[in-house]
Formats: structure tokens, sequence, C-alpha cells
């Protein structure tokens, strides 16, 4: 039986899963590209896929890791990979390690600090980019892209033999195009994320925009999270296709957030967005 009540979106040939309610618990996984950006309380969903982007240290995002790499060694899986802030590893090692002589066995477990700008391996032409968002000490946001190699316009019209050649003589006869395919803010206050173009251009953005009452602005401020009121600006600047919003505060009802964010959006962006714990995209 299912451990969580997921959200699910598809969105074209990928599917965005998850759950989020400020502080309650935020995951959110693609599984098509085999990520889990934060891991809540890991859902047993989520178990098998083998990389988990935490963004920061909240319990929110990360309480459920050592349970994650705990489950995956119990069903006979590989180490799970977690990416996280660098300043973090080691605090989440011992934790590891307290589990570990509580439960009375090792937990296995691939730890990779990160800093902004560093970027993983998730498959052989996927990638994980760390950037930096402005929320906790170290908290880091993360684009997966996929990265393929294109042949440089000045050799189009060259055969095969003759790309060799120029090959042997140690000339780079190839440029490696980006394509961003999900960015996945974390908690952060407003940042100007239009200076990072593979965000600008990500297919799919995952915002967070937890509060959306007037009285709220200094609640957002106080735990640097995004209100409404910021979101236009925010939006405007940027080109996704799709918008998922999540994180939404508990003091505000999803049908007053659905008529502030029609007031506070202009058509063209209101119309991509889509908030994740929205009931007409809940999956039983």
């Amino acid at each position: 039986m299912s451990s969580h009540n997921l959200s699910k979106i598809p969105l074209g040939d990928l599917d965005v899963v998850g759950y989020s309610v400020a502080g309650e618990e935020t995951v959110v996984a693609v599984p098509q590209l085999d990520v889990c950006f934060d891991v809540g309380k890991a859902p047993d969903q989520f178990i098998a896929i083998n990389h988990v982007l935490l963004t920061h240290g909240h319990m929110d995002h990360s309480a459920g890791f050592a349970y994650y790499l705990s489950q995956r060694n119990f069903c006979g899986m590989s180490p799970g990979t977690i990416l996280a802030p660098a300043g973090l590893i080691r605090t989440m090692q011992e934790i590891l390690d307290s589990w570990a002589r509580l439960d009375g066995n090792r937990i296995p477990a691939q730890l990779v600090g990160v800093r902004p700008g560093d970027e993983y391996a998730v498959k052989p032409n996927l990638f994980a980019r760390a950037f930096p968002t402005r929320h906790s000490p170290g908290s880091v946001g993360f684009t997966v892209l996929e990265k393929r190699k294109k042949l440089k316009s000045e050799y189009l019209g060259l055969s095969g033999p003759q790309l060799v050649e120029i090959k042997k003589q140690g000339v780079p006869i190839d440029r490696t195009l980006e394509i961003p395919l999900v960015s996945y803010l974390g908690d952060t206050s407003y940042v100007d994320f239009a200076q990072l173009d593979y965000i600008v251009h990500s297919k799919i953005l995952i915002a967070e925009c937890t509060f959306y009452e007037g009285e709220h602005v200094s609640r957002a401020n106080a735990g640097r999270h995004m209100h409404v009121s910021e979101l236009a600006d925010l939006l405007g600047r940027l080109q996704n296709e799709h918008v998922i919003l999540s994180h939404l505060t508990q003091r505000t009802a999803m049908g007053e957030v659905r008529k502030m964010l029609k007031k506070a959006l202009p058509p063209e962006i209101h119309d991509k967005v889509i908030l994740l714990m929205d009931r007409k995209y809940r999956r039983p």
C-alpha cells in the first residue's frame, strides 16, 4: 500500500509527482529523469528513484533521507545517491551513523556535497546542476539538463573521412548543446533567476510560492519565502513552458489562492501555472 497520496501532473513525456505543504512536507519527483527533489518523509513510491537532490536541511524537506537509504538497502537496491549542500554532509553522515547504531545495521549511502555551479552526472547525458538560492545557509536549487553533442556549423558540409582527419589533429569538431528540462528552486526568497540562462529556458519550473495574503508579506520576508506579490516579476523574466507552484501555506484556502494568483499574474503567465496540490491534479 502506498504511503502517500501524491499529486501527479503529466507534462508531455515527463510527470511531476509529489506532495508539498509548507512546514509539513515537501517531496517532488520526476520519475523519468530518475530524480527526486527533496525527500520529505520518503514516500514508498520514491524509494526506487536513484537520485535525491536535497536543497537544504529543514526537516520538512529532509527528514526521510535516512529511511530512503535504509529501505533501499532492505530491498536489495544499490545505495541511493543524495546530492546536498556541502555544509550538510558531515551532519547527515552523523545521523546515518546514529541510526545504524539504533537499527543494528549499517546504512549504505552515497552522499555528495555540492556548491553552486557544481554538476553531477545522473545518466551519461543527463546532469544535475546546483545554483544558489536565498533561504538557509548554503541552500541550493537544481536544474536537470540534457547535454547533446552537435557538429560545429563550419564542419557541416564535410565528409566522414574529412571529419576523422580533423579529429586526428586534435581539433574539436563538436559543440555541446544544453537542453534544460526541469529547474527546482526549493525554498527561497526572491532572487532574479533570469541571470541563469538554464533556469530561464527550463521546460518546467518548480517554484515555491508560500504566502498569498497581504498581511503575510512580513511572514514571507522573515522565513525567506516567496510571496505572490513577487511572482509576476519573477516569472515575467523567465520563458518556461510550465510553472508548478509548491510549498503553499495552510493558512490560506486553495480557492483563495487561485483567486489571488489570477489577480496577481497577467493572463499569459497565469495560463501556464499549476498548483502542485490542487485537487484537480490529485490522483488516488
